[in-house]
């Protein structure tokens, strides 16, 4: 799942670094897709250290849960069989589209229908101390943390999360993403084609995309 449906998830709590934690897994791999962590057994005398560690834990839970979903299997694939011809003569693999795409729409769903509030996670964000930060990526065994830092204060700067809401920005979201693997991934009628696609499926997905949120409280419940 992305940023903001990991978000849902713990919307009510008021805790900065629990928020942190539950994104803190992609913004690292954003950030640097060679940083390797694993911090999920560790324990800090600072709770806040601990909040990020929980949350991050419950990051991986949610993953865990979402990709081996149904609701992950059929859509993706649903998607991916989609934009196929539209990509046609991309490099991109196609099932990574699939993936990345629904994805990105379940979060402008999650937007666009008022489940969550974009400002409100950026808010919870803001007031995390970077020394904790840096004492968590430290912790963990992270040698240099600057990288990380530096990315970290540029997303909340830019709060791009916001363009999500926006159904024809999906397609260039999706060629930001593509772009950290392949160097030009969508020509620009691959764009147009792509937008026309996704939003067709958004459409198609907004009656049934509040289902594997309530599948997965429920498995989060019964942990």
């Amino acid at each position: 799942m992305n940023f903001l449906s990991h978000y849902y998830f713990d919307r009510d709590i008021n805790n900065c670094y629990h928020i942190l934690g539950i994104v803190l897994p992609d913004l690292l791999k954003n950030a640097d897709k060679n940083i390797i962590l694993h911090p999920e057994k560790l324990q800090h005398t600072d709770k806040n250290i601990n909040s990020i560690i929980a949350g991050w834990n419950k990051h991986l839970a949610v993953d865990r849960y979402f990709h081996s979903s149904d609701f992950f299997a059929t859509y993706s694939h649903q998607l991916k069989k989609q934009l196929l011809p539209a990509i046609e003569g991309s490099p991109v693999k196609p099932f990574f589209l699939g993936h990345v795409a629904l994805e990105l729409i379940i979060d402008n769903l999650l937007l666009t229908t008022g489940e969550i509030q974009v400002e409100d996670f950026y808010t919870n964000l803001a007031t995390c101390e970077t020394a904790a930060i840096d004492e968590f990526l430290i912790f963990s065994g992270l040698a240099d943390s600057s990288v990380f830092l530096k990315f970290y204060a540029d997303f909340n700067r830019s709060q791009y999360l916001h363009t999500y809401a926006e159904t024809h920005q999906i397609a260039y979201a999706l060629k930001r993403i593509c772009m950290r693997i392949w160097r030009n991934p969508f020509t620009p009628e691959h764009e147009a084609q792509m937008n026309e696609v996704l939003s067709d499926y958004r459409d198609y997905l907004l009656p049934d995309f509040m289902s594997i949120f309530e599948e997965i409280t429920n498995k989060l419940i019964a942990i």
